[in-house]
């Protein structure tokens, strides 16, 4: 029998964006996916009328939770039924033809416990600064930067309940200066653990850009996901060389930036490095 999917989508002040996300959703050539489980975190029901819309095409389960990233997943999660979990972005949206692709890789590879892919953006290239490689394969703690964006993680059931909960003190909306990386800390800990996981860089979902000038206003968004980013090397004991090596990437493009005159840049950057330097130094 096909598997179940559960979507696990948590959103805070993007109507426009969960619409677009259910109205791709709804494209979807494999229809196993029962059950779409929004956690809103909205005060004022702005998402009502777009359920509605919705519910009668797609199981909703609509939840009402607190602020904080890792704590709406971690509520979706006890409520999913899915046998392969997945966390999209509330504005990110899937192309017709993801989550077949998806039933057919794990389908295919039964020993696999996750599956992961990049995101891309509206021209279907690489966003803006991210990295992707360019060459499937297994993911490991030194490319797991390179191979995992939590818009395209797929994971069994079996690994999600075995794994646990994601950590609360990490991600946007925690109440902690660690802002992000709350997706790394988790595939490290199923790595740790010794589950399999697959990076396909076939599999792509759309996101807006994530370049630095598509997000001119964001310094402190820069800095806190950096902050998360050290906190989970720290935690999760990532190789010296892999920290190393993130830690001086935003400081050569800080050098990089100013040299071209692109002040701005110049000054992201080196809020991502005093974010990582700071996380990596928290205890």
């Amino acid at each position: 029998m096909p598997p179940l999917i559960s979507l696990i989508v948590a959103t805070l002040g993007r109507s426009t964006e969960m619409e677009r996300f259910l109205e791709h959703a709804d494209k979807q050539s494999y229809c196993k996916f029962e059950v779409i489980v929004v956690v809103d975190q909205n005060s004022d029901g702005r998402l009502e009328d777009i359920i509605k819309r919705y519910e009668s095409r797609m199981a909703i389960i609509q939840l009402r939770c607190s602020p904080g990233l890792s704590k709406a997943r971690n509520a979706g999660i006890r409520v999913s039924s899915g046998e392969i979990i997945a966390f999209p972005d509330d504005d990110c949206w899937y192309p017709p033809s993801l989550l077949e692709s998806i039933v057919t890789l794990f389908g295919k590879n039964t020993n696999w416990d996750g599956l992961t892919g990049r995101i891309v953006n509206e021209m279907n290239s690489v966003s803006g600064d991210a990295r992707f490689d360019t060459e499937s394969g297994y993911v490991t703690l030194p490319n797991v930067w390179r191979r995992v964006c939590s818009a395209t993680i797929f994971f069994t059931r079996e690994t999600v309940e075995a794994i646990g909960n994601f950590d609360e003190e990490l991600g946007p909306g925690a109440g902690t200066p660690w802002g992000g990386a709350d997706d790394i800390d988790y595939l490290a800990r199923a790595i740790k653990a010794g589950r399999t996981i697959f990076y396909d860089p076939k599999i792509s979902v759309f996101h807006p850009d994530l370049s630095v000038a598509a997000q001119a206003d964001r310094l402190g968004r820069f800095y806190s996901y950096g902050a998360g980013m050290g906190r989970v090397w720290m935690k999760q004991k990532f190789p010296a060389r892999v920290i190393g090596y993130y830690l001086l990437r935003p400081l050569v493009g800080v050098c990089v930036s100013l040299v071209t005159g692109r002040w701005m840049q110049a000054r992201y950057r080196w809020a991502a490095f005093q974010g990582r330097l700071s996380g990596l130094m928290s205890r």
